[in-house]
């Protein structure tokens, strides 16, 4: 007769322990966002130019409005490290300052965009028929006018200042964001998570909170990036033609605009502006697009997901 001990054993070591599960990090799509090219090369751009903007704040290497006639077309070097203009200021003292305009106007539309575009498609996911019918007309209607169209008239009227541009791509892109995510709120709708919310008791705006909005998160992102990039466009045309951040504010439009006359005597000064709004613009856009594939794991370019993946998978035992 076997000791029921020894039984015991044997069926311990029969039967292996199961591995621990692992918990999903929150900070995981940071590290999918990282692993992409496009993800990094944005989250850097952005992480700079935001960076600058708090810098500055409190401290750029001159006076930006600080006139020197005598060091007036200063060549780079020490201690004007981009040169000067035509006025003696230190352009990368005007760079820097005019960070803090585009961050405040990229967040601020960015912010106006949100709570728009979020309004209007849940207006037309959420609602009595009737009033989902209005809103998409008045969608319709709206998006027909440009975003610079919309800020020229407004500016018109109210005259020109940053809260034009940040008000006027608010409104634009917060259409936009609507049109695209209405149809993504419809197809979410009726999903059973989401009907199974609504027989728990949450409420319409419970289940747009925790259901809805997470699960057209990636397309409501990359809209918003454009969205932010538009802004930092948006500004520097305006203000380039004069209806966007008064004289008074440092500004990269400004810049480019006081600087563009002189451009066939010192060309290399017209550089740093227009690099600076393409690398901004382009760095918004290119965090998106990372932001999308981050975020949607179906769309994961990252190489450890397609080896995490594969692990995942059953093995069939003959």
């Amino acid at each position: 007769m076997i000791p029921s001990t020894s039984a015991g054993a044997a069926d311990a070591d029969a039967a292996p322990e199961a591995p621990p599960r692992r918990r999903r990090s929150r900070w995981a799509w940071l590290r999918r966002l990282w692993a992409l090219s496009t993800g990094r090369f944005g989250l850097i751009v952005v992480g700079v130019v935001a960076a600058t903007a708090v810098v500055a704040q409190v401290w750029t290497p001159f006076d930006p409005q600080q006139v020197d006639i005598s060091g007036r077309w200063a060549p780079p070097g020490w201690p004007h490290l981009l040169g000067t203009d035509g006025s003696g200021r230190d352009i990368l003292s005007l760079l820097m300052a005019g960070a803090r305009t585009t961050v405040l106007v990229a967040v601020g539309a960015g912010a106006v965009a949100t709570v728009i575009g979020i309004a209007l498609a849940a207006l037309g996911a959420l609602t009595a028929r009737w009033v989902r019918e209005s809103v998409a007309v008045l969608v319709d209607i709206l998006i027909a006018f440009p975003v610079l169209i919309i800020a020229m008239m407004i500016s018109a009227v109210w005259g020109g200042s940053l809260w034009v541009v940040i008000w006027a791509v608010g409104i634009g892109f917060g259409v936009n964001i609507a049109r695209v995510t209405r149809p993504e709120l419809r197809r979410v709708l009726h999903s059973d998570f989401v009907l199974a919310g609504r027989a728990s008791g949450l409420t319409p705006a419970q289940n747009l909170w925790r259901h809805l909005l997470p699960n057209v998160a990636p397309v409501f992102i990359v809209q918003l990036s454009w969205g932010m990039a538009v802004a930092v466009l948006a500004e520097a045309g305006l203000s380039y033609l004069g209806f966007g951040a008064p004289v008074t504010e440092p500004s990269w439009g400004l810049l480019l605009a006081e600087l563009q006359q002189f451009i066939t005597v010192h060309p290399l000064s017209v550089v740093w502006p227009g690099l600076a709004i393409t690398l901004t613009v382009l760095g918004l856009n290119l965090l998106g697009d990372g932001l999308r594939e981050a975020t949607d794991p179906t769309l994961s370019r990252s190489p450890f997901a397609t080896r995490r993946a594969r692990l995942h998978i059953p093995e069939v035992v003959s």
